[in-house]
């Protein structure tokens, strides 16, 4: 079965959706949640883990692959560019790399969906290598700005044949054969920039250097030295790194079990929090510490959070985390942790709404270039429910109350996170929270309706 296949097939098998048709829903105030649960694979990981198999020498064998249609457009365009692309079970799948003979360019523009980490990670992966590749995406992603990927990348030698309006989509990347390694500071805290450069730097005939002065999310660090490539990590500053990458390394193809993503466990994990008698036991959670930024917000705000049979898997830090209804109250959330829990802002806001006193999340401005403008979004969802709040300039000041009274439709922007977040503000408010569509929760977390409806919650 082809790439094409075998990701078609995984979205027909989790979803059954793809009618284009908006889909509205309402989360209404629900009983208490119990149940014992396993979200799916972490979506960076995921992506990642099909990228460096591209690469590879041999075949990779990865299992709990998330197969949302973020990481199955991953998985279209890793064949097109060259590597054998299959299915084999459910979050089962295997791919043979290109090894050293380079990627093939592609015949058709690579369409990543609405996934901005899938095409930034991916103009990476072109830039430093002897190809040419169109890339493209839904709305959403056509809005969504490229060039803090497209500057360091042009620095290595890559070219912008053509492009929309402001270096966005569609557009088409040119690589170079011998790509030049760069020490490249990122002017913001971005996983995707910094993995960008990095695969370039697979690429160059040298050293590629990243410095970043906060420390963001280092699942492609630690895939690169998985497969064999020789990196190393570096303290920079007070919270930063320098990550050096010596180029043209030897990939081999090696397995990843993909653990569970922490940014979806997050839905389930507030919804527990927040309705009255829950107790919810999330499975294989990954703990790696620039990713739990939420868990510690939610911990200091008072949350009833059990981490049980911590381990390693995989390279990874993974925990069980049982989850118990908890009276949260607000705190000050720094902005230094913003890169721990950059996807996790729309639920803590949800978690404020519920908590007593003020919550103050600070230095929110990567929030505005996200699947939509998240701060707006964010902030209209919490006016349409009743819930006091404030936007000062890239802060959010939630104000929250023992009954919140719901309302909507929330305006989901076609951002999978806006939607689940605010669905579960309507398991613990008085009369529901209906949002506009729930189509895009596909991206990320394909069972995220059947699931919570197993653990109890009303949601049609």
């Amino acid at each position: 079965m082809s790439a094409a296949e075998s990701a078609n097939a995984a979205a027909t098998a989790v979803s059954g959706h793809g009618s284009g048709e908006p889909r509205p829903a309402t989360g209404r105030r629900s009983p208490a949640l119990a149940g014992r649960v396993r979200v799916p694979g972490d979506k960076s990981v995921s992506h990642r883990s099909l990228i460096f198999g591209l690469f590879a020498e041999g075949t990779t064998h990865i299992t709990g692959l998330l197969e949302g249609e973020d990481v199955l457009n991953t998985a279209k365009a890793c064949a097109a560019l060259g590597a054998c692309v299959t299915r084999t079970g459910e979050g089962t799948w295997e791919v043979t790399g290109t090894g050293g003979r380079g990627l093939a360019s592609p015949k058709a523009p690579l369409d990543f969906g609405n996934s901005g980490t899938g095409v930034r990670l991916m103009m990476g992966a072109v830039a430093g290598q002897a190809v040419i590749a169109a890339f493209d995406g839904d709305a959403s992603l056509r809005r969504r700005p490229m060039k803090r990927v497209l500057d360091p990348l042009a620095q290595m030698g890559a070219e912008v044949v053509a492009s929309a309006e402001g270096g966005r989509l569609p557009l088409t990347l040119k690589g170079q054969t011998e790509a030049q390694p760069i020490t490249y500071e990122t002017p913001v805290p971005s996983a995707q920039v910094k993995s960008a450069v990095l695969l370039a730097g697979l690429g160059a005939d040298g050293e590629t250097v990243v410095i970043e002065r906060e420390a963001t999310r280092d699942h492609t660090e630690r895939m690169l030295a998985h497969f064999g490539a020789h990196i190393t990590v570096e303290a920079h500053g007070a919270h930063g790194r320098r990550i050096t990458l010596k180029g043209r390394p030897h990939l081999v193809a090696a397995p990843v079990d993909v653990p569970a993503d922490p940014s979806s466990a997050a839905f389930p994990m507030v919804a527990a929090l927040l309705v009255p008698g829950s107790d919810v036991t999330l499975t294989d959670v990954m703990m790696n510490p620039l990713r739990t930024g939420l868990i510690t917000t939610l911990l200091e705000m008072g949350a009833d959070i059990t981490v049980v049979a911590e381990r390693t898997e995989g390279g990874e830090r993974v925990a069980d985390l049982r989850v118990r209804h908890s009276r949260l109250k607000g705190v000050e959330v720094p902005p230094e942790r913003a890169p721990a829990m950059i996807d996790e802002y729309p639920i803590l806001a949800v978690a404020a709404a519920c908590a007593e006193g003020v919550t103050a999340m600070r230095g929110l401005a990567e929030l505005r270039v996200k699947e939509s403008d998240r701060l707006a979004a964010v902030a209209a969802g919490l006016a349409a429910c009743g819930v006091a709040h404030e936007v000062i300039g890239d802060d959010l000041l939630v104000t929250g109350a023992d009954t919140v009274k719901g309302g909507g439709p929330v305006a989901t922007h076609m951002d999978h996170r806006i939607a689940m977040a605010f669905l579960v503000l309507g398991l613990a408010s008085e009369d529901g929270v209906s949002v506009d569509d729930v189509a895009f929760i596909a991206t990320s977390f394909p069972t995220f309706l059947p699931m919570m409806r197993d653990l109890g919650a009303i949601i049609d």
